[in-house]
């Protein structure tokens, strides 16, 4: 499946211009909420309702379709060192390891980047180290780095989970590695969550199935670009390639819902991203995967869910542009005022919204 790349509408940046606002830091949640279902939900469609995320059965129908996006995080932030030669070097890089681009071959931020060198040696202090080399560079300031082996089985022993800029972590990377990992994660490759996951809890899943809520999974692989603001024009921001990949059964259950004229209901912008990926003209699904680096502004048209459920997200981002095209620019600022007005908590430890499509965003 080939890379999928929409056309950026020309009334981007006014619309991102309009949904900008200032947040306070403290809005910022640092801590997710305890019991992970206890966040608040606010429900946007004609109106706006305030409710409790577990109350979630009771907004969808039996037959609503649930889509998840089970791609796991992994402890993608490694500290390396240079080699020392002649008693010279052994300075420390922080390393951000993004995706496998081929075997062994992994594209990376280094912090420190100019002063990396050309060998790294990735491992902590004391324990097994393995042996890097820079072999190239990408547009976007990454680095590409081969290792001598497969270095996945080894990231849980030398890595840690890359948490959020916007989150200053105070508790261990063994805390984090629960918290911040949604309770169905399977599949091993994000360097950021899927947050609008981290609501649900084994139980509200166990009351979603006696509801008649039926769940199917797709897999994104959530890449660095998640966290980059637009700092330009909307047209001149490079999307980041994304892996995803959509089963026959999950898009079986989709395209049967759709003809049935149930409900698909995306838990998450990551999962929208991935079946608006491999979406037909009708709305259906085709099965398969790739990588996408698709662009949902206002004007493209969102055809599979009819719900989304999501986080808050930051000003002069493109998840902005993507909820603004699934619910109408006009329901999101509504929204975001009624959030900042009713001390919603922000980001990715923050509460969510259930937003409704809005007519013609199909």
């Amino acid at each position: 499946m080939s890379d999928v790349a929409e056309t950026v509408r020309p009334d981007a940046d006014a619309v991102l211009a309009r949904l900008a606002f200032d947040l306070p830091p403290e809005r910022i949640a640092q801590t997710g909420a305890e019991p992970r279902d206890s966040s608040r939900l606010m429900v946007v469609g004609e109106r706006i309702e305030h409710r409790i995320f577990r109350e979630l059965p009771d907004l969808l129908r039996p037959g609503d379709v649930l889509i998840f996006n089970e791609s796991r995080v992994i402890p993608a932030r490694v500290m390396a060192r240079k080699p020392v030669v002649n008693g010279q070097g052994g300075g420390q890089v922080e390393v951000l390891l993004l995706r496998e681009e081929e075997a062994n071959v992994w594209s990376a931020y280094l912090k420190p980047a100019k002063r990396a060198g050309k060998e790294l040696w990735l491992g902590q202090p004391g324990g097994t180290q393995h042996r890097a080399e820079v072999v190239g560079a990408l547009p976007d300031g990454a680095r590409l780095l081969r290792f001598d082996h497969d270095i996945r089985p080894h990231l849980d022993e030398i890595g840690r989970l890359p948490l959020p800029p916007y989150i200053h972590a105070g508790d261990s990377d063994e805390t984090w590695r629960e918290r911040y990992q949604t309770v169905y994660a399977r599949e091993p490759g994000s360097v950021a969550a899927p947050t609008a996951g981290l609501h649900f809890t084994p139980e509200l899943l166990a009351r979603l199935d006696e509801a008649g809520v039926e769940r199917h999974a797709i897999t994104l692989h959530v890449g660095a670009g998640t966290f980059r603001p637009i700092t330009g024009s909307v047209a001149e921001h490079v999307m980041h390639a994304e892996r995803y990949a959509i089963s026959e059964g999950t898009a079986g259950a989709i395209n049967q819902a759709k003809a049935e004229g149930r409900r698909v209901v995306a838990v998450g912008t990551t999962t929208v991203r991935a079946l608006e990926s491999s979406a037909n003209e009708d709305g259906t699904v085709r099965p398969g995967e790739g990588d996408t680096r698709i662009f949902i502004t206002p004007g493209t048209p969102v055809r599979v869910p009819d719900l989304l459920i999501t986080n808050l997200h930051l000003p002069g981002s493109t998840l902005m542009l993507l909820v603004a095209a699934f619910a109408g620019e006009a329901r999101i600022r509504a929204a975001y005022d009624a959030a900042l007005a009713g001390g919603y908590r922000f980001y990715s430890l923050g509460d969510a919204m259930l937003l409704e499509r809005a007519v013609g965003s199909g």
